[in-house]
């Protein structure tokens, strides 16, 4: 609360209040945002000679300082728009209130902060508050902002499109005063695709549920706050659907970031791995995204979401195997394209793990799979190789390895170009000296091309690992070698869960199937 000098008055200007959060008081505990308890909005006393407004948390209300007054215990609590649009809106940690009082005027401001412009609040609604006496000169400045009345049932779906709700005397208004934080938002730099949209979230908490709220301009999207790490302290997000999400899933969030004892926290990424309480596992648990257009798809299916202040990406949870399969651009295409496209992932998934172990095991154990003209085209072609097969494909797939991971680190400009060039000229330069086969160049070419397919990073980095076990495996027993390893690979999957949900299943009735309108009769 702060009190204003009448030199502030005459100015025009304020001093900003810190706007704090609508829902919990500030605990010890990472998780910030426990459920209140509904109370109604303090009242105000007047200054001596001044006014004063507030941003307060509705369990603070209960509290009286000597300013504030409130309502005794027993007195029953009325009803009235102000207080069920504060409880329709829940507790999410960017809902915030401002009362305003002046000489016996009161005024009361709701909104969304992630979406409004403070300046834009004091420029049009605070300042006008100030420097009118009377509160119908007050009301005939807010319409030339471009204010208009709103009936009640209309309020919440206004301030999620970036609306000011203004309560003067019983009389309700919305103004339009949206945050232009996004005039130039960055563009993806990781998840490209062809047809949605090319923006990606920023490093700016406010500016990432900027873009999540006007994608998804719901008022049951709840934010709730959290800290992560005990010295770097970073802000950050819980996102969820308060009536679609799974509150199993959501309390074992709560649950591991109240469990996070490191010191400090710098990326979601970081942050994906100290939530995962399988310390030794492979395959991620979390799935990583940049784009906003993904996050508000994830809310829509029930899905809780994690950003991190500092940190351009964002977490969703919890996560089967098939999502990290699908991407955007499938629900932008026609059905037989979409599910073509995944199909095409899949095949090539399995190029990624097994081509280069059957290349192993075909040569040195099961030549009679291949037809005769096609075994003495390969043995023709490893004549010259001194060492045998699986020698053969871990110096390539070294090669490889070593030239993505350049590419990664190199700058931008020149990282294309001299990857290019080095695998050239290694690969022709290996063939012609005879320490690899041409067949070899072709499977390992086509390995790196098909890891690239697999639409999610930290998917694709995990598959990259594993092809090697199933190489070790096929080096010792061949074909069945290769066999085992898919075995145990559809084990693994299949014992693993993401915050209590099983991590290997089909997609829930084929998701991206009820995307497509249905005709008269049945007909897709």
């Amino acid at each position: 609360m702060t009190a204003l000098s009448p030199s502030a008055k005459l100015s025009g200007t304020t001093a900003r209040t810190p706007l704090t959060q609508m829902s919990a008081p500030r605990s010890s505990s990472a998780f910030s945002n426990s459920k209140p308890k509904p109370t109604r909005l303090p009242m105000l006393a007047r200054h001596a000679g001044g006014f004063v407004f507030s941003s307060r948390s509705r369990e603070e209300s209960g509290r009286s300082n000597g300013i504030f007054s409130h309502r005794p215990a027993n007195t029953p609590r009325m009803n009235n728009p102000l207080n069920d649009l504060i409880e329709a809106l829940g507790h999410s940690a960017d809902v915030k209130t401002r009362e305003l009082i002046q000489e016996g005027r009161h005024a009361h401001l709701v909104y969304y902060s992630s979406l409004c412009s403070d300046s834009r609040i004091g420029e049009h609604v605070i300042t006008p508050f100030l420097e009118n006496s009377e509160m119908e000169d007050f009301v005939y400045s807010l319409r030339t902002s471009g204010a208009k009345p709103t009936e009640a049932g209309e309020l919440t779906s206004k301030l999620t499109q970036g609306y000011v709700a203004v309560f003067v005397q019983g009389r309700i208004f919305t103004l339009s005063l949206t945050n232009p934080t996004n005039k130039a938002p960055v563009e993806t730099n990781i998840e490209s695709n062809i047809l949605g949209s090319r923006y990606a979230l920023s490093e700016v908490l406010d500016e990432s549920l900027n873009q999540i709220r006007s994608r998804y301009p719901n008022p049951e999207l709840i934010a709730e706050s959290y800290k992560a790490g005990r010295l770097s302290k970073l802000d950050g997000l819980v996102l969820y659907d308060s009536r679609m999400a799974e509150q199993g899933a959501l309390e074992e969030v709560r649950k591991r970031l109240k469990r996070l004892h490191v010191d400090t926290v710098s990326s979601t990424g970081e942050l994906m791995v100290l939530m995962n309480e399988m310390r030794f596992s492979l395959f991620p648990n979390m799935l990583v995204t940049e784009r906003s257009d993904r996050v508000a798809l994830a809310l829509s299916e029930g899905k809780i979401v994690l950003l991190l202040k500092g940190s351009p990406s964002a977490l969703i949870a919890p996560a089967a195997f098939h999502d990290f399969m699908t991407s955007l651009d499938d629900i932008n295409n026609q059905f037989w394209l979409s599910y073509a496209l995944i199909l095409l992932r899949y095949i090539s998934l399995a190029l990624t793990l097994f081509l280069p172990g059957l290349y192993v095991s075909i040569v040195s154990y099961n030549p009679e799979i291949f037809r005769m003209q096609l075994a003495l085209s390969i043995a023709g072609s490893r004549a010259a190789v001194p060492y045998p097969s699986f020698v053969e494909v871990l110096i390539m797939l070294f090669i490889i390895e070593a030239l993505i991971e350049s590419s990664i680190r190199l700058p931008r400009y020149i990282g294309a170009t001299a990857t290019t060039v080095g695998g050239l000229i290694l690969g022709q330069a290996a063939q012609q000296a005879g320490l690899v086969s041409s067949i070899m160049i072709i499977i390992i070419s086509t390995v790196a091309i098909a890891n690239f397919v697999i639409p999610i990073n930290t998917m694709g980095f995990a598959m990259r690992f594993v092809k090697y076990p199933i190489v070790l495996l096929a080096s010792f027993f061949g074909i069945l070698g290769i066999t085992f390893g898919m075995f145990l690979l559809i084990v693994a999957l299949c014992s693993m869960t993401s915050f209590g949900k099983p991590y290997l299943k089909l997609p829930d009735q084929f998701r991206f199937m009820k995307r497509y309108p249905r005709r008269k009769g049945g007909a897709v």
